[in-house]
């Protein structure tokens, strides 16, 4: 019986790509998103008139109510529910304190309580299938210092944070969590952050999102815990961790 993948945030950058990743794989897929129009064109990509891979489904995930009912959808329309990945996310830029307060509740409605809601409405189903995964998409802003920066990067050490105590939490029922630290990826991303706008990250090479979706695929076949993807990325964690001042002023320079 093929598996079935919950994908919040499919219908651009990262979850775009892992959709159609994934689908060539052989997963049936569940993609979610607000934009219902952008999924609907993305299963006319992958589904044809003899397989059913692909189910679009509108969800926001800042409602817990609509990510429920994503979900007894999924489960009513393949009855099963075997990988999540929590990707669905927002950025924003600025000073923390002249943030406007609409923009940061917004981040964090949806960089946090968006990764809770998935979670909570997916695993009692992937606990069914008495094994399963969960992958989480973080950032390598998560343990930065991080001005300008400061409540995306809070949000994304947030979820890598869940994902360590949520992997002791369920490694009895055999349920992989995978965080996914992402360096910069082409996407909608810098063009949809809130705050100021303009890009970030200055001089740092931007991956296709089709490589994270490669290293997801990869990481279903493979589980691993933590994933950074090229080494650029892996560089920046370790200077976060041993020079974070360093690190951080150099961030300033980049967001300010």
């Amino acid at each position: 019986m093929r598996k079935v993948v919950f994908i919040t945030g499919a219908s651009s950058g990262i979850g775009r790509a892992t959709a159609l990743a994934l689908s060539h794989e052989g997963y049936a897929v569940v993609g979610t998103a607000r934009r219902k129009e952008r999924l609907e064109e993305l299963a006319s990509e992958i589904n044809t008139a003899e397989t059913d891979q692909f189910l679009p489904l509108a969800c926001d995930v800042r409602d817990r109510a609509s990510v429920q009912a994503a979900v007894d959808a999924a489960i009513t329309h393949f009855g099963r529910i075997d990988v999540l990945i929590a990707n669905a996310g927002i950025g924003h830029r600025g000073s923390l304190i002249d943030a406007n307060w609409d923009d940061l509740e917004t981040l964090m409605r949806t960089n946090m309580d968006g990764v809770l809601h998935s979670i909570r409405a997916a695993v009692p189903h992937i606990r069914q299938q008495n094994a399963g995964h969960i992958v989480l998409i973080s950032s390598v802003t998560y343990n930065m210092t991080a001005p300008y920066a400061a409540i995306y990067a809070a949000s994304k050490a947030f979820v890598s944070s869940l994902g360590r105590s949520l992997r002791m939490e369920l490694e009895h029922d055999n349920i992989h969590i995978t965080d996914m630290l992402v360096g910069r990826t082409q996407s909608e991303f810098d063009r949809k952050r809130l705050g100021q706008g303009g890009r970030s990250s200055a001089g740092l090479r931007v991956m296709a999102a089709e490589d994270v979706a490669t290293a997801i695929v990869n990481v279903l076949h493979k589980p691993r815990r933590a994933v950074a993807i090229r080494w650029i990325d892996r560089l920046i964690l370790l200077g976060n961790a041993l020079v974070p001042d360093l690190i951080g002023r150099r961030s300033m320079r980049h967001y300010k």
